[in-house]
Formats: C-alpha cells, sequence, structure tokens
C-alpha cells in the first residue's frame, strides 16, 4: 500500500515539474531591481530637487535612492570629465549649451520609447534643438533658459531726460551719449553703457556674438566651417561694439580702466547693461535701494528680433561602473540610462496624459492626475525663466522673469566644439581692437584662424 502511494505522489511530483518548466501551471517570479541615480549640478543647492525626487521615487518603484550633488562651478568640466574617464561619474549631469560637440562621446541620447525630437521640439524653445539635438536624437533637456536683457538705472535715465528705455541699437546710443559725462580729467562718471571692451564687462563675448547674429552673420558657413573675416555683417557688429570704447567716437561711454560692469552698475555709475536674469539677485544683494529695471534687448531689426542665449541642460552618462548596492539583482547599463532618461523626461516635460503608465524599461513614468508639474516646483523654487513653451505663457507677465522668457522665444546660439578656448579667443580679439593692435579685419581673420587651428587637432 505504502509502495503505491509513493508511486502515485513521484508521478504527480514529476507531472508539476514537467508543466513548469514548459511554462504551463504557475507563473515564475519576476525579478525586481532598484536603480540608484547620482546627478551632479553646479546651480542649485539639493532643496530645490528634493520634493520633486521624493515625488518621483513614490511613482517609479525601480528607483532608489537620487542623490544630489552640487559642484563646484569653477572647476566643474575639469572634474566632470576625470570623473567619467574613471567610470565613476554621475549618472546624470548639467552641460552647458555650447558643450554638446566637446561631450558628443560622454552622453548618451534619449530612447525614442523615453522622449522624441518631435516631442522635444513641441515643448522647448527653438535654441534648445538648436543645442540639443543632433541627427533626431536628443542628448540634453534643459529646465530653464538664460537669455540677454537690459538692465537700465531709473535714476540716471531720468535725470538724462529719458523716458522710457531703448528699443533699437540707434536709441540705446543716443540714450548711451546723454547719459555719459567726462570730466577734464578724461574720467568717465556716469557711464551711459558697459560695452566695447572685453575684461571688465560680464559675458562681453556673449554680447558681441549676439550683435553678430543681429547683424546676420554666420559664425559658422553652410559645412560647418567658422567664416568670420569674409563676414561684412560679422565686421560690421564688432565695429559696432568696439566703437563705444573708442576715445575720439561721439558715443564713447566705456574703456578698460572701468570697474566690472556689474559692480558699477551696483554703485549706480552706469545707465545700462547688458546681462541675464541672474544677476539681478547680486546686483540687488550688492544694493538693495538702486532704482534699476529691466527691459527687453535692443534690436537692428525689430520685425526680425534675435536674443542670445546662456544655459545648462540635463544629460545622462553612457557608462558608469556598476552600482555595487545590486549585488543581488546586478542593473544593466542600458536599464540604467533608460532609467535616468525615464527621470529626466518627468522632470523637465510636459505630460501628455495624467495617468500613470506603468513602470518598465522603455515606457515613461507619468504624472498621477492632479499632481504639480515638477518643473513648475523648480521654477517657483529658483525664480528661474522657463524652457518650456507652456510655461513661458505663465511666466510672460511676471515682473521679473517677464521679459527674459520673452527673450528665450527669439534666442540663439552656436555650435562651439571648444567654448572656453572659443570665449578667449573672442576676448583678444576684442582687446585687439580696443588697444589699437589690430583693425577690425585683421582682428576678425586672426581669431578665425585660431577657432579652425583649435578645431583641427
Amino acid at each position: 500500500m505504502k509502495q503505491n502511494k509513493f508511486r502515485i505522489f513521484s508521478a504527480l511530483f514529476l507531472i508539476v515539474g514537467i508543466l513548469t518548466i514548459s511554462g504551463c501551471g504557475c507563473k515564475p517570479t519576476v525579478q525586481k531591481y532598484k536603480v540608484n541615480l547620482e546627478v551632479w549640478g553646479v546651480l542649485d543647492d539639493s532643496d530645490a530637487y528634493a520634493e520633486i525626487f521624493k515625488n518621483y521615487r513614490d511613482l517609479n518603484p525601480n528607483v532608489g535612492e537620487i542623490v544630489y550633488k552640487k559642484q563646484r562651478i569653477e572647476t566643474y568640466q575639469k572634474d566632470l570629465v576625470d570623473a567619467l574617464a574613471s567610470g565613476k561619474g554621475p549618472d546624470i549631469f548639467l552641460i552647458q549649451n555650447t558643450w554638446l560637440p566637446a561631450f558628443a562621446n560622454k552622453i548618451t541620447p534619449a530612447p525614442k520609447t523615453v522622449l522624441t525630437e518631435q516631442k522635444f521640439r513641441k515643448d522647448f524653445v527653438d535654441v534648445c534643438v538648436n543645442d540639443f539635438v543632433s541627427n533626431g536624437d536628443v542628448f540634453a533637456v534643459p529646465l530653464s533658459v538664460n537669455s540677454l536683457a537690459l538692465y537700465y538705472n531709473k535714476d540716471l535715465f531720468n535725470a538724462a531726460g529719458i523716458v522710457s528705455p531703448p528699443k533699437t541699437w540707434d536709441e540705446f546710443t543716443a540714450d548711451a551719449e546723454k547719459i555719459t559725462k567726462i570730466n577734464a580729467m578724461g574720467e568717465i562718471n556716469p557711464s551711459g553703457a558697459a560695452i566695447g571692451t572685453a575684461y571688465n564687462i560680464n559675458r562681453s563675448t556673449d554680447l558681441l556674438a549676439m550683435l553678430m547674429m543681429q547683424n546676420g552673420a554666420m559664425l559658422r558657413d553652410d559645412s560647418g566651417r567658422i567664416d568670420l573675416s569674409k563676414d561684412a555683417n560679422a565686421s560690421k557688429a564688432l565695429e559696432f561694439y568696439t566703437n563705444f570704447s573708442r576715445s575720439s567716437a561721439p558715443n564713447y561711454s566705456w574703456n578698460p580702466q572701468m570697474h566690472y560692469s556689474v559692480d558699477a552698475f551696483s554703485e549706480g555709475t552706469l545707465g545700462m547693461m547688458l546681462n541675464y536674469s541672474w544677476q539681478a539677485d547680486v546686483i540687488k544683494a550688492k544694493s538693495p535701494k538702486l532704482n534699476f529695471s529691466v527691459a527687453e534687448i535692443p534690436q537692428l531689426n525689430l520685425s526680425a528680433p534675435v536674443n542670445y542665449a546662456n544655459y545648462w541642460g540635463y544629460a545622462v552618462a553612457n557608462n558608469r561602473i556598476a552600482d555595487p548596492k545590486n549585488k543581488a539583482v546586478p542593473v544593466s547599463n542600458d536599464l540604467r540610462i533608460a532609467e535616468a532618461w525615464k527621470l529626466l523626461t518627468y522632470l523637465t516635460t510636459k505630460a501628455e496624459t495624467q495617468s500613470v503608465v506603468p513602470t518598465s524599461a522603455t515606457a515613461v513614468v507619468q504624472k498621477p492626475v492632479n499632481a504639480k508639474d515638477p518643473a513648475s516646483i523648480y521654477l517657483e523654487k529658483t525664480v528661474q525663466p522657463a524652457a518650456r513653451r507652456d510655461l513661458i505663457e505663465t511666466q510672460k507677465d511676471d515682473v521679473n522673469l517677464g521679459v527674459f522668457v520673452k527673450g528665450n522665444l527669439i534666442a540663439k546660439s552656436w555650435k562651439q566644439n571648444d567654448p572656453a578656448a572659443i570665449e578667449s579667443i573672442f576676448g583678444e580679439m576684442i582687446n585687439n581692437v580696443n588697444r589699437g593692435a589690430m583693425n577690425v579685419r585683421d582682428a576678425l581673420k586672426t581669431a578665425e584662424g585660431k577657432i579652425q587651428q583649435i578645431e583641427t587637432k
């Protein structure tokens, strides 16, 4: 009897085993995983992201810790390159909007199942597409864009009888002449405008690039080659820019001996300064009682306005040493990349639906019903101008940000293989004209040759 029971039990066990192996019967247990993500930034403290990251971890159970580390901006690029080279860098990190050519081999684009070029173009202002999209792939996503605006001292404007800020460069030049006072010693106080030199004007090379673009200059020709010396529009822009530092010119208002532009404006000795939104807080901290305002950047052609952008976007590292905390269930690099891009898409882009899509290696985690937009949370905490078109609409009438977000809609930039070197070359070009060491054409030709040289290394 016992022998018959044993035979029956053995047969049943064998049948269950065969069914299980063949895929029938009970479903196999799905292995779960946890991806820990490290994010590097330079502008914000961790509290700008704390609420957003907590909300995301609640939505996506496959993401564990999200650690944000603020880096020193002075050494950021070098520290980042060194960390990435060792395979121990962050999963997600900021790149400046001109860095894509230099970082193209260090980052990986968004999977098409997570973020497409079509959606990116729909969500963000045009300059972001120019800077972060290449061959149909999205390589970085921004939360904010900064473009130039005109800071002006209202007391100096009132004293000079100027009713409103200039809208054109002709008006800008006339206003600078009205404000500028030069004493018998040749000293300027006050100055009408900080424009004309390289090293004592904050973001001077951005101002010059913007003027070149407003004049219609092509900083690169159709083949992508730097072409400045043969471009009459580039010559016009450099001539106009440096003329403000020529003592014999009627619009002479600035020279290399003047205080640094941000300091001079804060001290109340400067009528107009061209700069980005982040300088407003600097000025208020330096001089809380200064009576100043901000207006849209002057234009050469009001019917075809152009501004200049300087901003950052988040990218994903194309490789990293495996997380030692994930010993039980190793996470592949492809899975890490997909999860990193899902976080960035959640953080920056506009949700197409208001439902939660189940998490997988490719599916995007969407915001739940009535959830606050993560980018909106970030912008409210940091008081920055938006990169997304729908959020620009909400900021257009903001007393502090309206001018800057309108500028984002018309902002441009240009591809730079080595932005730091090009900035130095442009500064030297301005300085050569200021010193009389070169005329405008020769300065442009020299700068062109130096840029071509570093790009062919």
